[in-house]
């Protein structure tokens, strides 16, 4: 028995070290990643920015599937450029985030579509509503980065109304803003330890 016991822990070590091979945990770097939007109003487009957010991926290269991605974002930190505009959204009109304060994306499967390009498809929490939404990914980094990986994100637009994020009858119909808010993502992801 005793001559089984070295045998055994050998197998057991290399059994986790390809595990920790496989999997791969990847943490948002806020400061080089970028979660923004733009909103057409009027014959304009205002562009916006949320500029606290975090986020988690856990990528198992030999099966994609596996791989996983999640996010909070900071509604208050939300960021248009004009302070009176930001503080109006922020308010209970319209994010209400004393009540809401963060959104939410958690994944519910992954789907590689090509040698660098992917499909995550999960929900999306924001101002109380969960709804279902595809994330469509394009790796930017080199397949074999183990330290950094960068993405670029873009989805359908998401309506407003399908979150009750809506301002009072008379307030939409004199703001002339769509009712399609288009959703710019870069996201640079740094392997945690």
């Amino acid at each position: 028995m005793r001559s089984r016991i070295p045998f055994l822990v050998g197998v057991l070590f290399a059994t986790l070290s390809s595990a920790a091979l496989a999997n791969e945990t990847y943490k948002f770097d806020p400061a080089h990643s970028k979660i923004g939007f733009s909103v057409h109003q009027f014959l304009g487009t205002t562009n916006g920015k949320f500029t606290k957010f975090e986020g988690r991926i856990e990528i198992d290269r030999g099966h994609p599937e596996n791989s996983s991605v999640t996010a909070r974002i900071d509604v208050h930190s939300i960021d248009t450029g004009i302070m009176k505009r930001d503080n109006h959204l922020r308010s209970p009109e319209f994010f209400a985030v004393d009540r809401y304060p963060e959104i939410t994306f958690k994944s519910r499967s992954v789907k590689q579509t090509g040698p660098q390009a992917g499909d995550i498809l999960g929900d999306l929490t924001m101002h109380g509503v969960t709804k279902p939404i595809a994330l469509h990914l394009k790796l930017l980094t080199s397949p074999n980065e183990t330290k950094q990986t960068r993405w670029a994100v873009t989805t359908d637009p998401l309506k407003r109304k399908d979150f009750n994020l809506m301002f009072a009858q008379a307030a939409e119909a004199m703001s002339g803003i769509s009712q399609s808010v288009a959703v710019n993502i870069e996201i640079e992801a740094t392997r945690a330890q």
